[in-house]
């Protein structure tokens, strides 16, 4: 077991979330000390957040002094992010169970840009706290003055298992992404025309296109349901445009109308902003694709 301390009395969503990435790492091996009484700090394995220290070989991880450690971007680290910095990957590896390291790698980074630091930005008051932050809601666990009966190592708990179902997710949802990634590279590379890309599951697409740079890429055919879809290519990340819209003539069309004047039997439908259509079979919708670049 890990002998690890924290500071006693109200709790911050960086010590909770260090707990929880601490949890993560050892699977839940661990024995938790709240005080504020340094003899105490000095007997056990892991402190963070409390101590006045920062130093990763003797594991000690606080933010509090004039000299704090700062990311490379001068941005202020809290707890949560120098115990992510050190055991982090570690914590995503035993999540995920069978990621490889570079998977484990990616999703550690994009965990870190996605929550990680904004909590750190947020207990420095470097960002301007709101209702729905993460930070807010789990600080919220704080017992209130009309609750004289839950201790504040009860509310730390509590809030815990909330943090490490929050810091679960996001893995698992990065890890997704990562898999995704990685497919639609696969396909791109064995697309018959680039300009079309093939996927055989229902994946998200989009960051990836953009982050791989496939800029030949027009459509994005791909699983929905029973049926299949033609995405076009928005021209830029989170852009409502296309790159190349559908065909003017298929907007707002269904079924028989729409097999009718693209031609493909199984036709079911094309949106009327020409940024997606369907059809009921995989070729159908390749048939889409290609008659769609050829007017």
């Amino acid at each position: 077991m890990l002998k690890v301390a924290t500071h006693s009395g109200s709790f911050h969503a960086d010590d909770v979330f260090a707990f929880s990435i601490l949890k993560a790492a050892t699977s839940g091996r661990l024995v938790l000390t709240r005080s504020r009484d340094d003899a105490v700090f000095a007997a056990q394995d892991v402190v963070f957040d409390v101590g006045g220290i920062f130093d990763p070989a003797t594991r000690r991880f606080d933010h509090h002094m004039r000299d704090k450690p700062l990311r490379r971007d001068g941005a202020p680290y809290s707890s949560a992010g120098l115990v992510w910095q050190d055991c982090g990957q570690e914590a995503v590896a035993r999540l995920l169970g069978d990621a490889t390291p570079e998977a484990v790698a990616l999703v550690w980074r994009m965990v870190d840009e996605e929550l990680i630091r904004d909590i750190d930005l947020m207990d420095n008051g470097a960002t301007q706290p709101s209702p729905g932050h993460v930070a807010t809601v789990i600080e919220a666990w704080n017992p209130s003055f009309a609750e004289p009966e839950r201790t504040e190592t009860e509310a730390f708990l509590e809030a815990v298992e909330v943090a490490f179902a929050m810091l679960g997710r996001c893995c698992r949802r990065a890890y997704a992404s990562v898999v995704a990634t990685t497919l639609v590279e696969e396909a791109a590379r064995n697309a018959a025309d680039p300009r079309v890309i093939v996927l055989e599951r229902k994946i998200p697409w989009e960051d990836a296109v953009f982050q791989l740079g496939l800029d030949a890429a027009l459509y994005v055919v791909r699983p929905a349901g029973r049926d299949w879809t033609v995405s076009a290519v928005p021209p830029e990340k989170g852009s409502f445009g296309q790159r190349r819209a559908l065909p003017e003539a298929w907007g707002g069309l269904r079924d028989g109308e729409l097999a009718d004047v693209s031609g493909v039997a199984d036709a079911t439908f094309c949106h009327p902003a020409r940024f997606v259509c369907g059809a009921k079979s995989r070729e159908g919708a390749l048939a889409l694709a290609l008659k769609s670049l050829s007017q």
